[in-house]
């Protein structure tokens, strides 16, 4: 039986307007706010510099 990915609840606070953009591009894409979150969250860490690296 597949399991799914261990995963913990957390709060964040975010301004309404980034929030709403959030929104639509999730809805554009057919994705709830929380996967679309997830995936923003893991493409800017595979894409970014390790520190003393430059």
């Amino acid at each position: 039986m597949p399991k799914k990915p261990e995963k913990e609840v957390i709060s964040m606070r975010i301004s309404t307007d980034t929030l709403a953009e959030i929104d639509r591009k999730a809805t554009a894409v057919d994705i709830s706010r929380n996967e679309f979150i997830n995936q923003c969250i893991a493409f800017a860490l595979a894409h970014m510099d390790e520190p003393g690296t430059d």
